[in-house]
């Protein structure tokens, strides 16, 4: 499929639409509009008595034209336009495909934000108004951005513009799932690794926390991270948690989350070092209790593992246990995911995040050729409506959403939460409330703003043995920290507290 652009900038978001309706297909976009060969999209803004948007869709047996008038909107007018194009093309590209996308032509990761910027403006009808109306999302997903939206609210609240939230990288793991595309390695393979990417990851703690009370800065969450931070061992899970209590000031922080994502890595003597070193939040990750898609994914646990660990867990003292499952995992049918999520809603977690299956192209399973589904309805679809619905029934509510590219059917990442147990450090990661400082291989430093929606990059090497060679050129990077909030944080102190 060829896009081709005439007379306007809107490149990027016609093919990401367009990528909703042939998510497997080569795409290519050029300005070059001499000769049109189909399969093609044709898009243009036409500059006539009246300005008018232009879209044109040819295929093998089907060809389909639109042109709408511009009209004077109080939006901006750039942005205004687009989405008239966006609209123009998503009505033909659905006549074309037979598809509906839950989520109309928004394309985006945050569509809360989106949302909350919307309903601060007017109201949260209006919002939910806009989204169907305007955006073309349907009125299940409005509705879930809306309920979505009021718990993330009180959690941003809680945010000043001194604070700040720690993440934490261990990329090491039992093995490699199919459908992971992080930088995380088998604790095998990259074994001779652990122990000098150990001892340089809390240096760069140590460093961290001096610039942290350089700038006057306030933790309100810890994440621990990867990978799988429990393929350490229990004294270095109590030396590495150690080292946060030491450098920062933890009185003041919400919450600290340790991932203990696969049950086959978690054992009473890691919980207890997690536990004693005051982690609040651990996260048991099983994906599915249906042990022959847990071998087809590559994980190398089983779901009575993951069974034993929450009831570890307990002995240990958790009361916060969150627990992710994915919708739309090869071989996995509805009644297979809707049995994990019985199963796992037993087990009465405080938290729970059904995510769906994003097909990162780096992944296994891209490279061995499966693709994302092309019907009409993704299996995922049904999937997530069981879930919202079990969920819901059971008392649990959602406070975080966000998508990803290449997910089954276009849908979303939903965290649940009963009350009292939403995630902090989720909702202030993608709303990107405040600034996060990223410790350890792959991890990114965002610098926020705290008076506008500015944010500054500074990346961490990205594997670890990068990381460890070039360690003391990472420290370099991170002064930028400082030099971000010297002289800067004082003036906006003043305008913003």
């Amino acid at each position: 499929m060829t896009i081709y652009i005439e007379n306007h900038s809107f490149n990027y978001e016609m093919e990401k639409l367009a990528r909703l309706f042939f998510p497997n297909d080569k795409i290519v976009v050029t300005e070059e509009t001499d000769n049109l060969l189909p399969p093609y999209i044709y898009t243009e803004i036409k500059e006539e008595s009246v300005k008018k948007v232009f879209v044109s869709v040819k295929t093998d047996g089907f060809e389909e034209s639109s042109e709408k008038v511009l009209e004077p909107d109080s939006e901006e007018s750039e942005k205004y336009t687009e989405r008239v194009m966006a609209v123009e093309l998503y009505g033909i590209l659905s006549r074309l495909t037979g598809k509906k996308q839950p989520w109309g032509i928004l394309t985006g990761v945050r569509p809360i934000k989106l949302f909350r910027s919307l309903a601060e403006k007017h109201s949260v009808e209006y919002a939910k108004k806009y989204f169907t109306e305007k955006l073309l999302v349907s009125p299940e997903k409005a509705e879930l951005s809306a309920a979505t939206e009021k718990y993330e609210k009180k959690i941003l609240s809680l945010s000043t513009p001194v604070s700040f939230s720690l993440y934490i990288s261990v990329p090491f793991c039992p093995s490699r799932c199919s459908y992971c595309s992080f930088v995380s390695q088998s604790i095998e393979k990259a074994k001779r690794l652990v122990q000098p990417y150990f001892e340089l990851l809390c240096k760069e703690i140590e460093y961290t926390a001096e610039i942290v009370k350089q700038c006057g800065l306030k933790p309100e969450s810890v994440y621990v991270g990867g990978g799988t931070p429990t393929v350490l061992s229990a004294p270095k899970l109590s030396a590495l948690i150690e080292t946060v209590n030491k450098n920062f000031d933890m009185s003041v922080c919400r919450e600290f989350t340790v991932e203990a994502g696969r049950p086959d890595t978690i054992d009473i003597d890691k919980l207890h070092a997690i536990k004693n070193g005051g982690v609040d939040r651990i996260s048991i990750n099983p994906q599915t209790m249906n042990d022959s898609v847990l071998e087809i994914i590559g994980r190398k646990h089983t779901s009575e593992q993951t069974l034993k660990a929450f009831e570890l867990a307990r002995k240990a003292g958790f009361g916060h246990i969150n627990t992710d499952i994915i919708a739309g995992l090869p071989t996995e049918s509805a009644e297979s995911f809707n049995s994990s999520l019985d199963r796992i809603c037993e087990l009465s977690p405080e938290s729970v995040t059904v995510h769906t299956l994003a097909m990162k192209r780096s992944s296994r399973l891209t490279k061995q050729g499966m693709t994302v589904g092309e019907g009409k309805e993704s299996p995922a679809a049904e999937m997530l409506r069981y879930a919202e619905k079990k969920l819901i029934d059971l008392g649990y509510h959602p406070y975080y959403l966000y998508r990803q590219t290449r997910m089954e059917g276009n849908l979303e990442n939903v965290g649940w939460a009963k009350e009292g147990y939403d995630g902090i450090y989720n909702v202030y990661v993608m709303d990107e409330t405040h600034t996060i400082l990223g410790c350890g291989a792959g991890a990114v430093t965002k610098l926020k703003n705290p008076c506008s929606n500015e944010l500054t990059r500074i990346f961490n090497y990205k594997y670890p043995y990068e990381y460890i060679n070039g360690f003391d050129e990472m420290l370099n990077r991170k002064k930028r920290v400082i030099e971000f909030y010297d002289g800067l944080f004082k003036h906006l102190q003043k305008i913003c507290l």
